[in-house]
């Protein structure tokens, strides 16, 4: 591969780095073809990109794109497939799901908005991770929870008044 060909992966790998914000690196090394087929079919299923690529040229689209990490450095060893996604959970999630039909892809490391994930036991607490969309809707619930409260206990307070208030006419009559 020519020093072009080199630094155009490179910096292609550094947007994506950039672009996502997430990303996923993981071992698919000696899967068959077809599982590998398989594999990217469920991540365009799953608005995931996936991509091989040689662990130098990651490292360098790493640096590039201000990934500043010993830990995810070190897990460059071997070969590395790199997942992209926009929802921080959904790779890991993938993850998980491929492998109860067989043991990999097993998970390198993962780099989730700043933050850092080293090895394959991290799996299971990345697959929870809530999405920004979650944490969002989740923040609108709680505010909202509030207010509903207040106005059911007005609207029960208004008919326990009218239900004494009938019953001591009927009383008096």
């Amino acid at each position: 591969m020519r020093k072009e060909e080199k630094q155009a992966i490179v910096e292609a790998l550094a947007d994506q780095i950039k672009n996502y914000g997430n990303f996923y690196i993981t071992d698919t090394a000696d899967l068959t073809v077809v599982k590998v087929s398989s594999i990217r079919r469920k991540c365009f299923e799953s608005g995931i990109v996936m991509q091989v690529a040689k662990n130098t040229l990651i490292q360098k689209a790493m640096e590039a794109a201000g990934v500043d990490s010993e830990e995810l450095s070190g897990a460059l060893t071997g070969h590395s497939t790199l997942m992209f996604s926009s929802v921080a959970n959904a790779p890991a999630r993938l993850i998980k799901e491929l492998r109860k039909t067989g043991p990999k892809p097993v998970l390198k490391g993962a780099y989730i908005d700043s933050a850092v994930f080293i090895g394959d036991d991290q799996i299971d607490s990345l697959s929870t991770l809530k999405s920004k969309e979650e944490l969002v809707g989740d923040i609108i619930g709680l505010l909202q929870s509030p207010a509903k409260n207040v106005i059911s206990a007005l609207q029960s307070g208004g008919q326990t008044i009218a239900g004494i208030v009938k019953t001591l006419q009927e009383k008096e009559g």
